[in-house]
């Protein structure tokens, strides 16, 4: 493609978010995909708990100024708006809350009384899942009684209910699904070993898109449209807003798996530092790998807001307490994030966006461009603490420019591609991220334990 690159709004990315979060890998959910629960019989199981109404996981996503400023998840004990009221408390006044599923009554009143702006749902099963009750005749009415709450609370609160959800623009699945191969870790997996099948991109796609078509999308129309009018979209059942809103929903479900396609469950490939592999300074350790992909693919998620033209970047900052929170994130919390756009306020300015490839280097971009990590520690909505392991997770590496911000910040640890390391090109340096120290690097690579190992095991053989 040629051009202007597609970008995704903001009501969007805020709704991809909160889609993502749902799916958190929680403390909780690693220990049991390492133990494998046997099935228990239905026998000897409380009637209680067979009639008691499903609560789903869901993701949120908090707003202000148009700005995110709290990433949650909900618990094995709390709900996702129960913990937003926790952490943020008045804070949430004014606020835009973007949920994976439309919040429960009991959620839904704490935070009306909050004086929250806006609360933006995904319009498919909700918190108190009504799926569940459809197809099982067991359950109580309790899911739908829950609705009828969770209605009347919002035709008689100030704060705005509803569903946002916006068409993407022309060409925007396309281009994802273009840059997503075309993406650095991709690449390298391709070019490290090149007899692995050039298809392991699409096949992991197609898991994806199958895995998320199921837990956010109602393959079954009229199913869907039940759920709808339960939840007061009766608006919305009607043809062509129905098929409108199930090409929408599934367009962003599309992207979402694309992109999270790209940061791959793919061998022994993951984040890893060769450098202090060996060491126990917990400053060094790096974070299980599926909280790292998890956060590698929020930033590929922000580089589709870009504002330079040729090339997107996403930056994200977590950081860990000493313990777990009530938060479905555990001891991870969100601290600001950002991607690489003009100053703000400049959307009239007469800025250059030429590249490199413009002899003429007063007409080049990067003098005016704010780098993703530059604006993720500009807006950050907590501050970086030293005693605090904390994180940044960048879609390429970073330049001369962000690294001695970084290392300035006090960020512990730099998740990132090493493809531009040690380079230098016509207008931006990456020299500085190879020399720097104080700062663990955790790069895309081949676990170093395996390829030590093989080539422990390949001298082994070539001396016998």
């Amino acid at each position: 493609m040629t051009g202007q690159m597609p970008r995704l709004s903001k009501v969007n990315l805020f709704t991809l978010f909160s889609l993502w979060m749902e799916l958190f890998p929680s403390a909780e959910q690693q220990k049991k995909s390492q133990v494998k629960c046997p099935r228990l019989p239905l026998i000897g199981l409380s009637e209680q708990m067979l009639i008691a109404p499903a609560v789903k996981k869901s993701g949120l996503v908090v707003v202000k100024n148009m700005k995110i400023v709290g990433l949650h998840c909900s618990s094995t004990d709390l709900h996702a708006g129960q913990i937003a009221l926790i952490k943020h408390g008045s804070r949430l006044k004014n606020c835009d809350l973007y949920f994976s599923r439309k919040p429960c009554s009991t959620c839904l009143k704490m935070i009306v009384n909050a004086g929250v702006n806006r609360i933006s749902y995904w319009p498919a099963d909700p918190e108190i899942s009504l799926q569940t009750e459809a197809s099982n005749p067991m359950t109580t009415d309790d899911a739908k009684l829950d609705a009828k709450a969770v209605e009347r609370l919002k035709s008689n609160s100030r704060a705005r209910v509803c569903v946002l959800l916006q068409p993407l623009v022309c060409y925007m699945v396309q281009f994802v699904e273009e840059t997503s191969t075309k993406f650095d870790f991709i690449q390298k997996i391709a070019k490290l070993q090149p007899d692995s099948n050039t298809d392991f991109y699409t096949a992991c796609r197609q898991e994806r898109i199958k895995e998320y078509e199921s837990l956010f999308l109602i393959s079954n129309e009229e199913m869907h449209k039940q759920i709808l009018m339960t939840i007061g979209l009766e608006n919305l059942c009607e043809n062509p807003y129905f098929s409108n809103l199930r090409q929408n929903m599934k367009d962003l479900v599309l992207v979402l798996a694309t992109v999270a396609a790209s940061v791959p469950v793919f061998g022994c490939f993951g984040f890893y530092n060769s450098e202090s592999w060996q060491t126990n300074e917990t400053d060094h350790q790096g974070l299980p790998q599926e909280i790292a992909r998890h956060c590698m693919i929020q930033a590929r998620l922000l580089a589709y807001r870009t504002e330079d033209h040729k090339t997107g970047v996403g930056a994200i900052i977590w950081a860990e307490e000493k313990s777990r929170s009530c938060d479905g994130t555990g001891a991870m919390y969100f601290v600001g994030c950002g991607y690489n756009a003009f100053p703000v306020g400049s959307e009239y300015a007469d800025f250059p966006h030429m590249d490199d490839k413009q002899k003429d280097r007063e007409i080049r971009k990067f003098r005016y461009i704010i780098h993703a990590e530059q604006n993720a520690l500009t807006f950050r909505c907590r501050e970086i603490k030293p005693d605090e392991r904390s994180m940044i997770f960048v879609t390429k590496c970073p330049c001369d420019e962000c690294v001695p911000l970084i290392k300035g910040a006090g960020i512990k640890q730099i998740y990132a591609g090493d493809v531009d390391a040690g380079k230098k090109k016509a207008d931006i340096s990456y020299m500085k991220f190879g020399e720097l120290e104080g700062v663990s690097k955790f790069t895309w690579q081949l676990n170093p334990l395996h390829t030590n190992a093989l080539e422990f095991h390949d001298s082994t053989a070539r001396e016998s």
